[in-house]
This record gives structure tokens, C-alpha cells and sequence, in this order.
């Protein structure tokens, strides 16, 4: 479904963003895009929906350029979800979920239906569409963030950090509770973070990034048993250990 062709991305005269990245990513697969702060995940995010542009190299969706698209119209195919939520603050729940919809034309009842049906979805009461964002919790609100992104019932999510800023448990219960409804609704996800526990619970395949060039992709059972050398080996030290360190307290309190 998404296709990355040899591209590659320089911002000005400053070094290559990407490398001549080759990277396909299937109809209705969940893959995660990790490695270190500056290594290309958020760029190639932004390659898919024409927040940026190659400086070479093709991005193609079923088969087509996506420079050959209608910016407007491809990116009302896309849900996309920040780390910062990017509610607008004038806004009602509803109007803000509803905002998609109405751009592509939908009566007011299939936007009233709509609204309520995502607020469901995302485990949220129906009473919360006539609040503003400000009166709604970080994680509430990315709730409502992944709502508005799945309005338009696109068959692309772009997910940039989303789980970043919440706090542990609201990060592993949002995660969880995506994953499902990913698999429920059929959709093809690319999930950009930085925690490798994330990426080996939620991805179906996990592509390691360094200096704008992919070191391995690999499902996340494939990582763990053969992580291509030194640095891909110290991502999955991290978890491993917390994984470690975890039954070691367990046992203890088996004990006690």
C-alpha cells in the first residue's frame, strides 16, 4: 500500500535526512518506526501525506506518486495524530472530531452519528461532545486526538509520538486499546516512537532507523532472537533488563 523508492530528503543545505530509504509497508500491517532523535522517523511520517517532499526518490501509495496527488484529497485519506494532540481550543469535542466529515461533505446527522460512534470507540461518554479540549485530561484529550484522526474512516494512520507525554498506565492502556481497534477496522498504521517496549507490543513488523538509513526491519520476535549488530542490541537491552528486573521483584514478593 505505501512504497518509499529510493528516497531521499535534505533540508536546505544541511546534511541527508534519509538516505536512499527503500520501505514498504503492506495493506493493514502495523509498523513502527524507531531510533534516536534525529535519525529520519518523523520525516518519512511526513513524506507519506505531502507534509514534505522527497528531494529524490518517489513515495507511492497503491501503486501511485503520491506527487501526483491532490495534497488536500490524500491527506483527507490519511489520519494523522501528533504527540501535542493539536485540538482547536474553540472548538466543542464534537466539532473538532466532526471537522473531517464535514470537509468531505457528510449531512449533519452522519456527523452527529459519527461523532458518537468515535467517542465510543475511544471509551469516551457522549456527554464529553459539547465540553472544549481545555476541559479534558492529557490523556482524554489524545483520545479525542485519535477520534478526530479515524472521522473520515481513512485506511491510513500516521501516528507521530501520540503516547509520548502521557503518563505510564495511560500510555499502555491507549496503546492497547488502538492496537484493537487497528485490528477491528482493518487499518494500516505507521507508528513513529522512541520507547522500544512500545514498538515490540504493539508492531507487527519494526523498522530501526540510524543517520537516515534503515539498520533492520524485522517482526518484533525476529529482533529480540537476532537484533543486527551493537546498536540494534542495545534497544532491546533497555526493555529486557525492565523485563528482568520486573520478575526478579516478582519472585521476591512471591516470597515474602
Amino acid at each position: 500500500m505505501i512504497r518509499f523508492e529510493n528516497v531521499s530528503k535534505r533540508y536546505g543545505r544541511g546534511d541527508a535526512v534519509l538516505r536512499g530509504l527503500n520501505l514498504e509497508i503492506a495493506e493493514r500491517e502495523f509498523a513502527v518506526l524507531i531510533g534516536p532523535s534525529g535519525c529520519g522517523k518523523s520525516t518519512t511520517l511526513s513524506l507519506v501525506n505531502r507534509l514534505i517532499a522527497p528531494t529524490a526518490g518517489a513515495v507511492l501509495m497503491d501503486g501511485t506518486d503520491t506527487a501526483e496527488m491532490d495534497p488536500v484529497m490524500l491527506r483527507r485519506r490519511i489520519g494523522f495524530v501528533f504527540q501535542s494532540v493539536g485540538l482547536f481550543p474553540h472548538l466543542t469535542i464534537a466539532e473538532n472530531i466532526g471537522i473531517t466529515p464535514r470537509l468531505l461533505g457528510w449531512s449533519n446527522q452522519e456527523v452527529a452519528m459519527r461523532v458518537r460512534e468515535l467517542l465510543e470507540a475511544v471509551r469516551l461518554p457522549s456527554a464529553y461532545e459539547g465540553r472544549l479540549p481545555r476541559q479534558l485530561s492529557g490523556g482524554e484529550q489524545q483520545r479525542v486526538g485519535l477520534a478526530r484522526a479515524l472521522a473520515g474512516r481513512p485506511k491510513i494512520m500516521l501516528l507521530d509520538e501520540p503516547f509520548g507525554a502521557l503518563d505510564p498506565l495511560v500510555r499502555d492502556e491507549l496503546g492497547a486499546e488502538y492496537r484493537a481497534i487497528h485490528d477491528r477496522l482493518g487499518l494500516t498504521t505507521v507508528l513513529v516512537t522512541h520507547d522500544m517496549t512500545e514498538a515490540l507490543l504493539l508492531a507487527d513488523d519494526i523498522v530501526v532507523m540510524r543517520q537516515g538509513e534503515i539498520v533492520q526491519r524485522a517482526s518484533p520476535r525476529d529482533l529480540l532472537r537476532s537484533p543486527a549488530g551493537d546498536f540494534v542490541r542495545s534497544m532491546i537491552d533497555s526493555p529486557r533488563r525492565r523485563a528482568e528486573r520486573l520478575n526478579q521483584a516478582l519472585s521476591l514478593g512471591a516470597m515474602a
